[in-house]
């Protein structure tokens, strides 16, 4: 079972506009939703699901917003939630931005996506790009002949539109990773992976069948052979096109692409990553009068690789003032509000070794709030480079009108939530 109505609450809990799907529930119900969420704030126990009476409130937030799912079922909550984050894409993609004016100002949309997105409580169409083919946002010129409702709706092929033309059929690649780690203050790292993403921008003509080939283990072992680097890919999720009982069997990533841009999957590979840049920072603090920071970064990756738009976040104190900085290159900024201190090199080739120091002067009278060690924290980007080694072996496009079509590929490993703890 699903959601019985949804609403969309500006911050006050005022109801802005809502969508009653299967009657069940009394519409007056989500009165008592705000409530119970500020009962739940005060005693410190915010719940993704709140209870009153036999109606279950299932809720997240946005912005200036609160989009609730009500139901007197036992329903099902993942399939709930994963509703409630696509209505925000879909109204994103939409409006661009999803706030209490945007809803305001597109009521009419917004009730013809609540009527499209969901029927008698269970999730629809939820492809943006298909929604966009017949509701528009130009609602009142829809031409007659154009309100017909696309055979996308009803197809087998729900995410692509027939007819498709281009003059040049080409699908450009993107294998994106992005790494998480977290190193202790004495330099060991606890926890480490790297979660990645496959993402397509196809412009083909027709309706074609495409055929991707990864280095992947598990298909290499079935087919016999173990020559070169193989992945282990855990945790894999597929967009809709992919047709996954062929997977199972044989491992072939086989499937018909959504036009224009789209993720294809997502995966990630639980391995020990050795951090791709080295942090080591020496903070001293002499009371009441200053505080000195030196931090050392170094590229340990290949030197041909270069990281773009280096950020290394460095935390001070909230007293600290009058800042000073020297860096062998790059340059640092204080950002007072975030307490920290930003240092942006936008170039850092691999095996290089730079420098930075700062001095901050501190107040005669001492903070008395205990403040924690917040840590370093690392944003880059290497381009052409994956680090789990993944590799797309071949791009097959098939088309029955024989056309010749090229994939480019291209790889890039960025930060995810990389993190180094300090001793200060």
């Amino acid at each position: 079972m699903s959601a019985s109505a949804i609403f969309v609450l500006d911050l006050k809990g005022k109801v802005l506009i809502c969508r009653n799907y299967k009657g069940d529930v009394d519409m007056v119900e989500i009165d008592h939703f705000m409530p119970l969420l500020m009962q739940h704030e005060e005693e410190g126990l915010i719940c993704p699901v709140m209870t009153h009476g036999n109606v279950h409130f299932m809720w997240i937030k946005h912005n200036n917003l609160y989009l609730v799912a009500t139901t007197n079922k036992n329903s099902n909550a993942s399939l709930v939630y994963s509703f409630l984050y696509k209505l925000v894409e879909v109204f994103t993609e939409y409006f661009k931005e999803l706030e209490e004016e945007s809803i305001q100002d597109n009521f009419v949309v917004v009730y013809e996506l609540l009527d499209e997105l969901m029927d008698f409580g269970f999730p629809q169409t939820t492809d943006s790009k298909i929604l966009q083919e017949y509701i528009t946002q130009e609602g009142a010129k829809l031409e007659v002949a154009k309100s017909k409702v696309p055979t996308t709706v009803t197809n087998a092929v729900s995410w692509r539109s027939e007819g498709i033309k281009y003059k040049k059929n080409e699908v450009f690649i993107d294998v994106i990773e992005s790494i998480n780690v977290l190193v202790n203050a004495n330099g060991s790292v606890m926890s480490s992976d790297i979660v990645g993403s496959i993402k397509l921008k196809t412009m083909l003509s027709g309706m074609p069948e495409l055929r991707l080939g990864l280095n992947d283990r598990v298909l290499f072992a079935l087919t016999g052979r173990d020559k070169g680097k193989t992945v282990v890919m855990e945790d894999v999720k597929f967009h809709q096109c992919v047709r996954l009982s062929r997977f199972e069997n044989d491992r072939t990533i086989s499937f018909i692409p959504p036009d224009g841009d789209s993720e294809l999957m997502s995966y990630r590979i639980n391995t020990h990553v050795k951090p791709l840049i080295w942090i080591e920072s020496v903070i001293e603090k002499f009371s009441h009068s200053r505080v000195e920071i030196m931090v050392k970064a170094k590229g340990q990756f290949k030197k041909q690789s270069v990281a773009n738009n280096v950020e290394v976040r460095v935390p001070v104190p909230s007293d600290a003032d009058s800042p000073k900085f020297k860096t062998s290159t790059g340059h640092a900024k204080y950002v007072p509000e975030k307490n920290l201190v930003v240092w942006t090199i936008r170039s850092f080739p691999g095996g290089k070794e730079f420098l930075m120091r700062a001095h901050f002067g501190l107040p005669s009278v001492e903070n008395t709030e205990l403040e924690g060690k917040p840590p370093i924290t690392v944003k880059f980007e290497i381009p052409y480079f994956t680090v789990s080694g993944i590799q797309v072996r071949y791009m097959k496009i098939i088309e029955k009108s024989g056309y010749q079509a090229l994939p480019w590929v291209r790889y890039i490993t960025q930060s995810g939530d990389y993190q180094l703890r300090t001793n200060a």
